[in-house]
């Protein structure tokens, strides 16, 4: 078993702690909410939404995926910590045992923030994994996150 290491940092004019609202603690309902096409529903299915929680993320009409499951590893909201592991869903393949992420916000100079994220590729046997394999997944996060950062300017109340 492999295991590949990418990071990716995004900036945002949002504050971190108004961002870890939306992004982690209240993506659940929000991202239904604004990228129907996206993410259909999510839904608990072991836990109280802390560590050790198991969601299963339903995507929309428009992904290439039906679903993931997710377990939640670390969840540090005073430090906009959030880190959880893909472990299971059609997104992973017989070449990829799992896919652990952490991501973790900062205030930027300007007053919003950054967002650091890391994802490790455990795979199996001798496989590699490219950065351009791994692209078109980042280039969709980016575009929810994209989505997440324009509600919340377009909606000054929200996840506050």
């Amino acid at each position: 078993m492999g295991v590949f290491t990418y990071e990716t940092e995004i900036n945002s004019v949002i504050p971190p702690a108004r961002l870890f609202n939306a992004f982690v603690l209240d993506a659940d309902n929000l991202l239904p909410k604004i990228a129907p096409q996206a993410v259909k529903s999510t839904e608990i299915l072991e836990g109280d939404g802390g560590v050790g929680t198991i969601k299963k993320i339903n995507f929309g009409e428009g992904s290439h995926y039906s679903y993931v499951k997710h377990r939640i590893d670390a969840l540090d909201k005073d430090n906009f910590v959030y880190n959880y592991s893909l472990v299971e869903g059609d997104a992973l393949s017989d070449k990829i045992e799992k896919i652990t992420y952490e991501i973790k916000l900062v205030a930027s100079a300007d007053g919003g923030s950054v967002i650091k994220s890391t994802s490790n590729y455990h795979t199996t046997g001798d496989v590699e994994i490219k950065e351009e394999d791994v692209k078109g997944g980042k280039e969709k996060a980016t575009g929810l996150f994209k989505l997440i950062e324009n509600y919340l300017t377009a909606n000054p109340d929200a996840c506050n």
